[in-house]
């Protein structure tokens, strides 16, 4: 943000122009879009009902928390409840299933999409809830999540989403900052445009119609030569689009997940969803230039921010270690000493970070104000751990690999594949390009 400035500042001076300032200028235009879009967000209102069918793949859930799960599940009443047992056969769950009294079927086959195609083809309503085996519903979250199918032209839906018990640890907290960063500002803005690009899939609602013509396709499509576990929620959405019907989120619609407390996990987890939002960026990326222009420009920069500062941290470490345009600092009541000088630009560089993080994202820091103690953590997490593992995840799309975070489940394709060169080229050019407009 520092920099930014800076730019701006010598821009206005002397004419001369910074493609790292024009950057940052376009990244705070997508906020502002955003949030006007948002402010014009109202979810779907009044009464309406239909034939629901709840479809739960699971593999090594605890026993106990699925008994939870279910529970919470059938207070509400859906027409239907399918559980699929993938993977290992697990007596505990197919016992906590019988306890709740729902229909169960255990496959040897591993693999969440698979679970799905059975259990889409052994329900029978109008509307298929997916569910995932950890997501605790709340009072009246199936009630609220049918009221916007009441639109013929919906064909899919997704809830409000939070973390439980977000105080645990400084993961969980951040984890529910992303959250609700995502319930304030992107959801309600690209539902307003009736073009909501990925319905979460801890708990997402489609018209059965929809799955079953897509089925066969949602488990052989391909990309860059391979088939991809990963990102079943986005690929979903991605056929609704297709197929003509609005995707959208109703806010009064709530459920709770858990998150990562441990390092090691949060980052498997980042990676694996860096890998699929990106691969089906660019496989949707057509699509979305022809009929949705603005949601095609919300995920273009959602794949351009990362290198774009990843390549700025390259550049601006090579210019602090050289004193390469130290110039740009000139005006700035600099100390003397070189290393105190350093220290000044680099401490203040944080505290214009902090403060636009805290404009953009006052939503939730207006929600839960004991957040802003640590939104220096959170500016670390995301600037040292959450970019690089964006980049990371894009140059390895087309890599074989299964689900990543869950023992026994999907473990991918095992087998050469030379088109694994094409996101290495591609993300080496992005971010060769990002180290020289930062310079």
């Amino acid at each position: 943000m520092l920099a930014f400035l800076l730019q701006v500042g010598e821009w206005l001076r002397s004419g001369q122009v910074y493609l790292f300032a024009l950057f940052m200028a376009w990244i705070w235009a997508l906020w502002a879009l955003r949030i006007t879009l948002a402010r014009n967000y109202r979810p779907a209102q009044g009464t309406w009902w239909t034939s629901t069918s709840v479809v739960i793949p699971v593999v090594d859930e605890p026993p106990e928390l699925f008994a939870t799960v279910l529970d919470n599940i059938t207070a509400q009443n859906p027409t239907e409840i399918i559980v699929v047992i993938n993977g290992p056969r697990n007596t505990d769950l197919e016992k906590v299933c019988e306890a709740a009294g729902v229909r169960w079927f255990w496959t040897e086959q591993p693999g969440k999409r698979n679970a799905i195609k059975l259990g889409v083809s052994m329900s029978t309503c109008e509307i298929v809830v997916l569910v995932d085996s950890d997501t605790m519903w709340t009072k009246n979250t199936l009630r609220e999540l049918v009221k916007p199918f009441r639109d013929p032209r919906v064909g899919g839906v997704t809830t409000r989403q939070r973390i439980i018990d977000p105080s645990r640890s400084v993961l969980t907290r951040w984890a529910d900052w992303l959250e609700n960063v995502r319930n304030e500002y992107s959801m309600p803005a690209m539902s307003v445009l009736g073009t909501v690009g990925c319905l979460p899939g801890r708990t997402i609602a489609f018209r059965r119609s929809i799955l079953v013509e897509y089925m066969d396709r949602f488990l052989s499509e391909k990309f860059l030569g391979i088939f991809l576990e990963v990102s079943d929620d986005r690929t979903l959405t991605n056929y609704t689009l297709m197929a003509g019907y609005r995707t959208v989120y109703q806010a009064t619609s709530l459920v709770y997940t858990d998150a990562p407390t441990s390092l090691r996990k949060m980052m498997r987890q980042q990676y694996r969803w860096a890998r699929g939002s990106q691969y089906n960026t660019l496989r949707m990326l057509p699509w979305m230039l022809r009929h949705a222009p603005v949601l095609a420009v919300f995920y273009l920069s959602d794949i351009v921010v990362p290198f774009v500062l990843v390549g700025a941290y390259i550049s601006w470490a090579v210019s602090i270690t050289t004193g390469h345009r130290a110039e740009l600092y000139a005006d700035l009541p600099l100390p003397e000493v070189p290393w105190q000088a350093l220290l000044f630009v680099l401490t203040l560089s944080g505290v214009m970070t902090l403060l636009s993080l805290g404009v953009r994202f006052g939503h939730h820091f207006a929600y839960r104000p004991n957040d802003l103690v640590y939104l220096p953590v959170f500016m670390l997490i995301n600037s040292f751990l959450l970019m690089p593992i964006r980049v990371l995840g894009f140059f390895r799309m087309a890599h074989n690999s299964g689900w990543g975070t869950r023992a026994g489940g999907f473990s991918g394709q095992r087998e050469r594949n030379p088109l694994v060169l094409i996101p290495y080229l591609l993300g080496g050019a992005m971010l060769a390009a990002s180290v020289v407009i930062s310079v």
